[in-house]
């Protein structure tokens, strides 16, 4: 059974046009997009995924692996196999870094990558300081159990912190976030492993695909200054700082958002 990848998509006007993948972060869906995902629709050919244990993808007992086996690379795999032609991958925080991972294990069929306040490394490691602490993570974990809804909305409160129209944008995250059903405790406990444990600053270097890092000025998950190594340590990379923005730049600044992913994609 394959992922749902084929629920939410926009053919454009003559269906035509390169195809687009856009993926989501952890205990989000691929509806989040809104907006933004309609414009480039009227370019490419554009599809959100909902990532196993997420949306209309919440019944993990659908997936070929088991959720103690939910790790980036399976679901890269997953994600690889839907696919016979090369498109452009465009991740959102986690989805970012499932992006990354997915162009550095199939190269050739990445032809292109955008990381949305995103980054290598989401806690803080030996020399690397532009991140959160694993604590912060462990807290989280422990909470899921306990209080299920106050963490995915707390969650949502660190992504809108800092942020232009924090408040309002935060009421649009909470309205969105079970729009699709509630995401899987196991697939969400999994996601956060996977942001305590993957560090992909070794193999950047590697990435030889043109890379936009688009990243929110007031972001307090992903700062600057891991938008700013991320985007250097690639060959081909550029850095694209949304002024005003917060962890969800494509939400709370579509204009910009838009103006940066066509200048890219056509590029």
């Amino acid at each position: 059974m394959s992922l749902h990848v084929d629920h939410y998509e926009y053919t454009g006007a003559n269906g035509s046009g390169k195809p687009l993948l856009l993926i989501h972060g952890w205990g989000m869906h691929g509806g989040m997009w809104g907006g933004v995902a309609e414009q480039l629709a009227q370019h490419f050919r554009v599809m959100a995924v909902d990532l196993p244990g997420h949306g209309f993808s919440a019944d993990l007992s659908r997936f070929p692996f088991p959720a103690s086996n939910f790790t980036i690379d399976s679901i890269v795999d997953e994600l690889s196999a839907q696919f016979d032609e090369p498109l452009a991958v465009c991740g959102w925080s986690l989805g970012g870094q499932v992006a990354l991972r997915w162009a550095m294990r199939y190269p050739q069929q990445v032809s292109r990558l955008v990381m949305v306040a995103s980054t290598p490394s989401f806690v803080r490691r030996e020399g690397w300081d532009h991140a959160l602490s694993v604590e912060i993570l462990h807290e989280f974990a422990d909470n899921l159990q306990h209080h299920y809804v106050l963490t995915l909305k707390r969650f949502l409160a660190l992504q809108v912190r800092g942020g232009e129209q924090e408040r309002e944008w935060l009421t649009v995250l909470r309205d969105a976030l079970f729009s699709r059903g509630e995401p899987d405790l196991a697939a969400l406990k999994c996601g956060l492993e996977i942001l305590r444990d993957l560090d992909l600053r070794s193999a950047l270097p590697d990435v030889m695909q043109p890379v936009l890092v688009m990243a929110g000025e007031r972001d307090t998950l992903t700062p600057q200054l891991a938008a700013q190594y991320l985007a250097s340590h690639t060959p081909n990379g550029q850095l694209a700082l949304i002024k005003g923005a917060a962890h969800a730049p494509f939400l709370s600044h579509p204009d910009e958002f838009m103006k940066h992913m066509m200048k890219f994609l056509h590029e």
